[in-house]
């Protein structure tokens, strides 16, 4: 808690157009204690204050400048992540504070952990890493009060190999990733430490591998759930350059030679993008793009390739894996159905005009 009372005293001096000299002799004290109180250099006993917050016609609490805080708990909690983001140092008193008047709450033990590990691993503070493992290990106890659908204990114990990593315990890092480990969601993660901190390529490979493929799935999800998106607000500009970022990240990931899953992706793209192009450019930018659709899909259905040795990257993997499209097994069936499913007039019209062209 800040105390602001020498700033305050001279504040109320100067407002009064008084010199410290005159303050002092109104008060009946030395010109040297006014300079110490308003320097912070010592604290007024309390009669004086009194005498003083009489005198500027003013309370006890502005004079000394404290403010009534708000410590219910959700204010609390609320403050606690405020000052987590803005990576506050004084959140740590204020996190043990809650922790003492809530110490069974979980959202108080998450938002206190959090604050713990986030500092320790900027500070490289093994201290605070530690205090982080232990209020960790307490809100697993706690989640039966868990509401927040984001929230999971998954999540915590990600978090606590982050910062068994930080502290340099690899394998206990390693045996909770592994342990806890659904669907492989965490694999970006071990196959980073399998590879930078063990050096053991063997092992990283198939976890990174499998990592890439999920995250091409989820790029593919969050493009078209973007493009969709900005095109039914009208952003027509903002779906074209969603759509036109998404292609970019998959080229990178075709492989050079013989067929890849990544040209039914980018077929797929390319016709929400000429979608797009009719309300941003002109038909026949649109009808350019459309052409680019179809013969990406029949590249593609010459030599279908659903497997994981489509992309450029993966390696082995320990997981089965083959690529699925609810649309179609073909490219072509898939951008049919894509283009009926728009429902673009237009949009339809161009399609029909470019399967001639290009028949």
């Amino acid at each position: 808690m800040e105390i602001r009372l020498g700033k305050n005293i001279r504040a109320f001096r100067k407002q009064r157009s008084l010199t410290q000299e005159q303050l002092a002799e109104v008060l009946g004290v030395s010109t040297g204690a006014v300079y110490k109180w308003e320097a912070d250099l010592s604290i007024p006993e309390l009669g004086m204050i009194l005498e003083m917050a009489d005198f500027f016609d003013t309370s006890v609490d502005v004079l000394l400048g404290y403010e009534m805080r708000d410590n219910r708990l959700e204010t609390s909690i609320s403050r606690l992540w405020e000052m987590n983001s803005n990576k506050d140092r004084a959140g740590l008193a204020e996190a043990e504070k809650a922790l003492k008047k809530y110490p069974h709450n979980l959202q108080v033990v998450s938002a206190a952990a959090f604050m713990y590990r986030n500092i320790g691993m900027e500070d490289h503070d093994r201290g605070l890493l530690m205090r982080a493992l232990e209020l960790m290990e307490t809100s697993l106890l706690l989640f039966d009060q868990n509401t927040d659908p984001m929230g999971d204990k998954i999540i915590v114990y990600q978090n606590m190999a982050t910062v068994y990593e930080e502290l340099g315990e690899i394998d206990k890092a390693i045996g909770i990733l592994r342990t806890h480990n659904p669907f492989g969601i965490f694999n970006h993660q071990l196959g980073l430490i399998l590879s930078v901190k063990c050096r053991d390529h063997k092992a990283a490979l198939p976890c990174l591998s499998h990592s890439l493929l999920i995250q091409i799935e989820m790029l593919f999800n969050t493009t078209m759930g973007f493009a969709h998106a900005f095109y039914l607000r009208g952003d027509f500009m903002s779906a074209k350059d969603v759509l036109q970022w998404g292609m970019d990240c998959l080229v990178g990931l075709r492989r050079q030679k013989g067929s890849s899953y990544v040209d039914k992706i980018s077929s797929i793209f390319h016709v929400c993008l000429a979608g797009v192009q009719l309300r941003t450019d002109s038909p026949d930018i649109a009808r350019a793009t459309l052409a680019k659709a179809i013969a990406l899909a029949e590249k593609f259905d010459a030599d279908p390739n659903y497997g994981p040795d489509s992309y450029r990257f993966v390696t082995e993997t320990e997981w089965t894996f083959t690529a699925v499209d609810s649309f179609g097994k073909k490219a072509a069936e898939s951008l049919e159905k894509l283009v009926e499913l728009i429902g673009d007039e237009e949009l339809h019209s161009l399609w029909e005009q470019s399967l001639v062209r290009c028949s």
